[in-house]
């Protein structure tokens, strides 16, 4: 079996359990519920929340570096510390991983299965809150290449060497949900015409840890995404869509991979403009 193009950038279980007490390693709980935090976490891990911490009121990603500088710095990270990421949804470290990067902070690994397969291995568990010493974290710009806009999706459409990946669940790849629910009232649901779809939820196995390469490249290649292609997935909010730069552009190696983190929360708001169903 092949390797992944960067096997670095992930961690298992053994290797973070052997690391809990490693000061140079800071790990993060992603989730939207800090009750389900507070019940039962990973020792040493700090809780980030997506819809407070992570989003802004209008689901947009929050790219105002004064507050990353805040919540990195109250999470006892600096520049040099290994984070590690991980959530109770698959993919959830991975979209972190995106996140980090685009911040400037590289020095992020997400740890392979998740809360799911560290409980399922009877890795220790605890409710006692994690709180380190602050630091001073700056960030200094953000990498926006990692990064697709409006712009550049519009100029994707119909392009021979580019590709539109949806990776969203075919009820809103097909119109009938938007934002992970029926459509209501003005929401335009569907999908951005000529776009593939390919649900993220297929890169994983049933314990919540990556397929091999090999499986990685037979899901995608099979749909004509392929190394050789300019690549923007998409997905509700950036999130499954930031998985999957993760998967493509590390695990395959995929050299021109962007995630369009507006997603289908900003296209879909966009006057005038094509939808498919």
């Amino acid at each position: 079996m092949s390797e992944y193009a960067h096997p670095e950038v992930l961690v298992n279980t053994q290797w973070l359990a052997e690391n809990l007490n490693n000061p140079n390693v800071r790990i993060v709980e992603v989730d939207q519920n800090s009750e389900v935090y507070k019940d039962a976490h990973l020792p040493g891990a700090v809780f980030w929340n997506i819809f407070t911490d992570l989003l802004q009121p209008d689901l947009r990603v929050n790219f105002e570096l004064t507050a990353w500088e805040k919540l990195l710095s109250n999470s006892g990270i600096t520049p040099e510390t290994t984070v590690v990421a991980y959530g109770s949804y698959p993919g959830v470290g991975a979209w972190i991983f995106w996140l980090l990067n685009v911040l400037g902070h590289e020095n992020v690994r997400v740890l392979n299965g998740g809360y799911q397969k560290w409980k399922a291995e009877g890795y220790p568990i605890v409710t006692a809150l994690s709180s380190f010493a602050p630091t001073q974290y700056k960030i200094q710009k953000l990498d926006n290449s990692l990064r697709a806009f409006q712009e550049d999706v519009k100029g994707f459409i119909g392009q021979k060497n580019g590709v539109l990946l949806d990776v969203r669940t075919v009820q809103e790849y097909r119109g009938e949900w938007f934002l992970n629910k029926p459509p209501e009232g003005t929401e335009r649901a569907g999908h951005i015409p000529g776009a593939v779809h390919l649900e993220h939820l297929l890169v994983f196995k049933e314990d919540g840890t990556f397929k091999s390469i090999d499986e990685l490249q037979a899901v995608y290649e099979s749909h004509g995404i392929t190394a050789n292609k300019n690549i923007i997935p998409y997905c509700a909010i950036g999130g499954r869509s930031g998985c999957i730069w993760f998967v493509l552009k590390y695990l395959l190696g995929y050299p021109n991979v962007r995630n369009y983190d507006g997603s289908w929360n900003e296209w879909s708001l966009i006057p005038n403009i094509a939808i498919d169903k």
